[in-house]
C-alpha cells in the first residue's frame, strides 16, 4: 500500500503467458473532421475520445495545434479493431462483478489510453511488470496523464489471443481476480498493444475516481 496524499491500493500480478496463434489488426488512420467555429484540438480529441497527441501526429500539416479554423480538415486516427477488443475486456469485467452483485465499472476512455501506453511501453522496452522504466509506477503513471484518483490497481498479462483468454487467465490467478473483483473501484481502462512477432501485450488499470 502506498500513500500521497491519497490512498492508493495496488494489487501486484503474476506473469502469464499462452501460446499464440496469428492475429493480426490494423492501427489504421482513417475519417476526417471539418472544423467547427470554436473547435480545439483539445475539444476534437475529447469528441472522438483520442488523445490530443496522437490527434497533433496524424495532422502534421497543422504547424500550431493551438491556431485551427473553421473549414479546415483535421485526419481522425482510427483505432477501432483496438477499441473493440478492449470494450470487450470491459464487458467481461462487468459480467464477472455481475455474477456477483457487484457494480459495474464505468468504461473511461482517458484511462484505456493510459493502459494502452503501458502496453506498447512494454513491448517497446522489452520488459514485463508494473513498474516501467519510462512512466514509472501506475500511480505515477496515472497521475502524470492527468488522471484524478483515491485508489488504484493494475492488471497485465501477455500471450494471450482474445479478451476470453487474458479473463479467464486473470480469474484464474487470485492477485488478478481481487482486482477485477474489488469493491474500491468505480473505473476502469483496458489498453491492448501488438508485437511485431504477433504477441499482445494486456493491461487493465482500476481506478476509483475522485
Amino acid at each position: 500500500m502506498k500513500t500521497k496524499s491519497k490512498f492508493i491500493k495496488f494489487i501486484s500480478a503474476l506473469i502469464i503467458t499462452a501460446a499464440l496463434v496469428p492475429h493480426s489488426f490494423a492501427l489504421a488512420q482513417s475519417g476526417t473532421h471539418t472544423v467547427a467555429r470554436g473547435d480545439t484540438m483539445w475539444k476534437i480529441a475529447v469528441r472522438y475520445q483520442i488523445g490530443i497527441s496522437e490527434l497533433i501526429k496524424a495532422n502534421p500539416q497543422i504547424k500550431n495545434p493551438d491556431l485551427i479554423f473553421p473549414g479546415q480538415k483535421i485526419t481522425i486516427p482510427s483505432i477501432d479493431d483496438v477499441k473493440a477488443l478492449e470494450a470487450e475486456v470491459v464487458r467481461l469485467v462487468n459480467a464477472e462483478r455481475a455474477k456477483r452483485g457487484l457494480s459495474t465499472l464505468k468504461h473511461n476512455w482517458e484511462v484505456s489510453r493510459v493502459a494502452r501506453y503501458k502496453s506498447q511501453d512494454m513491448i517497446d522496452k522489452r520488459y514485463f511488470a508494473h513498474q516501467s522504466p519510462t512512466y514509472g509506477s501506475p500511480f505515477v503513471m496515472l497521475d502524470n496523464f492527468g488522471i484524478k484518483f483515491s485508489a488504484a490497481g493494475e492488471n497485465i498479462a501477455y500471450g494471450q489471443r482474445t479478451p476470453a483468454e487474458v479473463m479467464n487467465a486473470w480469474m484464474n490467478s487470485p492477485g488478478h481476480r481481487s482486482n477485477i473483483l474489488s469493491a474500491t473501484y468505480n473505473q476502469i481502462g483496458v489498453g491492448v498493444a501488438k508485437a511485431a512477432n504477433g504477441t499482445f501485450y494486456w493491461t487493465q488499470m482500476f481506478i476509483k475516481a475522485n
